[in-house]
């Protein structure tokens, strides 16, 4: 009798030793700690997706252009969020970007194209569900306009 219950103790503390063995370290590593991803993030993503469109010209209204153009000019000052706004939960995010196509293209199959293009870019770099892009087509780019950005400031 004294051999069973010997038996069954060194069985218990392997047990015991087992189940202690498979909870070190808290189970599958991708579950211990939380990521956060910046908004900054995802609108530098959606920019650059945004700009690789075909038919888009730049991105942001008028006055961002300009600004945009003097702090371009600095090292380092190329900004690829203009245009672009993202409210970022912790799932799920909400993209609203305002560009400039240029002049013949179809508006309506460029802001389709930019969609698939920037929904695509954030849910594969990121992994957060894209709830919405909200377009806005602030200018069309005509042929003969010089660029905004090309104009050297003048001093007087």
């Amino acid at each position: 009798m004294s051999d069973t219950a010997q038996g069954g103790q060194q069985h218990g503390e392997g047990a015991a030793r087992k189940t202690l063995g498979t909870k070190r370290g808290g189970g599958d590593p991708a579950t211990r700690g939380r990521t956060t991803i910046a908004d900054g993030v995802v609108e530098k993503i959606a920019g650059m997706a945004a700009r690789d469109v075909m038919g888009v010209h730049a991105m942001g209204s008028g006055f961002a252009r300009t600004f945009g153009a003097v702090r371009d000019r600095v090292p380092g000052g190329r900004s690829v969020t203009r245009g672009v706004k993202a409210e970022v939960g912790e799932v799920q995010t909400a993209l609203d970007l305002e560009i400039v196509v240029e002049y013949g293209v179809a508006i309506g199959e460029v802001a389709r194209a930019v969609r698939e293009n920037v929904i695509a870019a954030v849910e594969r770099m990121a992994g957060l569900e894209v709830v919405e892009v909200n377009i806005a087509v602030s200018d069309v780019k005509l042929p003969d306009e010089v660029e905004e950005e090309e104009q050297e400031p003048r001093l007087q």
